[in-house]
């Protein structure tokens, strides 16, 4: 089809144009989507796969840019080389590369985003003369360059070190693979027999990928002819590196860390060969354009961004930044005290924030500050948490516009003070409606997503240490907060099979507004005003701030901590409600000094 028509291939990619483009000797099924009169971003596949491989990036990218896909010649709807013996050389994917971007991005030049052998091949491209100007930006994951690889592998032969063969023979055990498809006819059958049929089960439940439009139908005769790309260019590459493949543009290196089939340490010496490089980690598999496509959008949206404006891109240099960086937190009761600190601590990480509050201007604030600090991207929004219908749509639209939350934070709270004969069912129904029902619509709206991605998560719920410390006038709040948790335990032994932590955060005496805003049941407004400020400058004066909170928080879902005392009486209480219970109901029995 045309030029704007729409895709003719197995499974569209929605709002997609399809053209062809001509390049020594085959014809490429190029997709473009989004607006041509901005920056181009053009995405390149690895193997066994084709270009729908990037379907879930290129919509989220296309909001901002112009995004261009091609099938690689002998994949999807592009033909294959005759013969295909020396047709799949980087030199002629080069050819391919040069051809796309001239016909989609004439003026321009493009940022280029490549995963598995796409990122082989962009590591050619962007490191060949005849491409230098064509490429504004490039973003590699999961794929090497050849040329670095085998100077990697010779520096460690040359000179072995009980750590350097280490790094050999693990990267050799990994890249199992490639011998295999080394071998004469055997990938071709095995591709078109029965590994066709499985893989894309197989795939699916090794890497967790959700449903629908991937792999296409075309994978057995795509996997056969990608078995060329190792054939055509693997070991004479590897034999015979190039010594000048210094790439002539800024380049963003995203590695997932749990990759079957690559080594981190691959990419130790790449400053060497890129010098304006932008490291990322995240903690995935290998196909993360299906598994973690927000994110993915995300860092190459901030890349592009950088690059298109003259500047460094910026990185996050917060002290779990290889953990969150990229990942989407929401945080409820964000618009002060240990919402909003936890907020920040997840933005000076790297990851994107969601601050939901009551308090729409204190939401905002939040949000804002939140990009300022490291935050690639933050969002406010305004809910009640104890209203199930409002947060059934705030989990429609976060996932929607946002992405599934990789790190949930119920924080939500409310104080309240005073006899359990002076506290009335109203009283009651107010505090346990935020503080438990709050946390139960978070967990299990937002639970459930995670859940149904398949790609693990956390659930972190502020709880308190009066969840564990009696006392004679918290008789409401302790329940609300001892309830919360118990349902952190449940749901800690439920979702573990799923991936999903979940820790109970329970600070002590932290100076926040919490104090000012606390009701006290049973005396008039005024008594309730005097109580207020009293109990606000003694907090005050223990002065112990949320920051140390936030703190615990990221280092609770870091080790997958499930009950988390912070503050010195808090853990103090803890370990006397295990060793001396009867202890601290004789303390429950004290009149609070108010």
């Amino acid at each position: 089809m045309s030029e704007g028509g729409h895709m003719t291939g197995a499974v569209a990619i929605e709002g997609a144009r399809e053209r062809r483009v001509r390049a020594d000797g085959v014809e490429l099924c190029v997709a473009e989507l989004g607006d041509r009169a901005q920056p181009t971003v053009l995405l390149v596949h690895g193997y066994p796969d084709s270009k729908e491989v990037w379907s879930e990036v290129a919509v989220r990218l296309a909001e901002r840019f112009h995004v261009v896909l091609y099938d690689v010649r002998g994949h999807g709807g592009s033909t294959a080389p005759k013969p295909l013996r020396g047709g799949f050389t980087l030199e002629k994917l080069t050819d391919d590369f040069l051809a796309v971007a001239d016909a989609v991005s004439p003026d321009r030049p493009v940022h280029l985003v490549g995963h598995d052998w796409g990122s082989v091949q962009g590591w050619e491209f962007v490191t060949v003369e005849r491409a230098e100007g064509r490429i504004a930006s490039f973003t590699s994951m999961s794929g090497p360059s050849l040329d670095h690889m085998g100077h990697w592998i010779k520096r460690r032969m040359k000179r072995p070190t009980p750590r350097r063969v280490a790094q050999l023979l693990g990267q050799g055990a990994k890249s199992w693979y490639v011998y295999v498809l080394h071998t004469p006819l055997l990938p071709e059958l095995a591709w078109r027999g029965p590994l066709g049929r499985r893989w894309p089960g197989m795939v699916r439940r090794a890497e967790k990928l959700p449903q629908g439009g991937y792999p296409t139908p075309s994978l057995p005769t795509d996997a056969a002819h990608g078995a060329w790309l190792y054939r055509d260019n693997m070991r004479a590459r590897l034999a015979h590196p190039r010594d000048d493949a210094y790439a002539h543009a800024p380049v963003q290196l995203i590695t997932p860390l749990e990759d079957p089939f690559l080594s981190e340490q691959l990419y130790d010496d790449l400053e060497s060969w890129a010098p304006r490089l932008t490291r990322r980690t995240l903690s995935a598999k290998h196909w993360i354009p299906r598994t973690r496509p927000d994110q993915l959008a995300s860092w190459i949206t901030e890349f592009v961004m950088a690059t298109e404006g003259g500047r460094p891109a910026p990185t996050a240099t917060g002290k779990y930044t290889d953990r969150f960086g990229g990942q989407l937190v929401l945080v409820t009761g964000a618009a002060g005290g240990i919402g909003r600190a936890t907020a920040f601590a997840f933005a000076e990480a790297g990851a994107r924030v969601v601050a939901v509050d009551l308090d729409a201007e204190g939401a905002a604030r939040t949000a804002e500050l939140s990009r300022l600090i490291g935050a690639p991207e933050s969002w406010a929004e305004t809910v009640d948490v104890s209203d199930e219908q409002a947060m059934e749509k705030l989990a429609e639209k976060v996932a929607a516009e946002y992405g599934v939350v990789d790190v949930l934070v119920n924080n939500a709270g409310i104080g309240l003070s005073g006899s359990f004969l002076d506290t009335t069912t109203e009283d009651w129904r107010k505090v346990l409606d935020v503080n438990l029902w709050g946390v139960i619509h978070g967990c299990r709206l937002f639970g459930k997503q995670m859940a149904e991605r398949g790609q693990g998560g956390h659930i972190v719920n502020t709880a308190s240490a009066a969840a564990y410390l009696p006392s004679r006038s918290l008789p409401a709040y302790g329940t609300s907060k001892a309830a919360v948790l118990m349902l952190s335990e449940c749901l800690r032994a439920e979702l573990a099979g799923q991936g999903i932590g979940v820790s109970a955060i329970c600070p002590g005496i932290v100076n926040t507004s919490i104090t000012s805003t606390a009701r006290f049941t049973g005396v008039d407004a005024e008594e309730e005003k005097r109580r207020q400020r009293k109990t606000a400058r003694l907090y005050g004066l223990r002065n112990y701030p949320p920051e140390k909170v936030a703190d615990a928080v990221l280092r609770a879902v870091v080790r997958n901590q499930a009950v988390v005392p912070v503050s010195p009486e808090a853990h103090g209480g803890r370990l006397l409600s295990r060793l001396a219970p009867r202890a601290l109901r004789a303390l429950a029995r004290l009149e609070p000094p108010l």
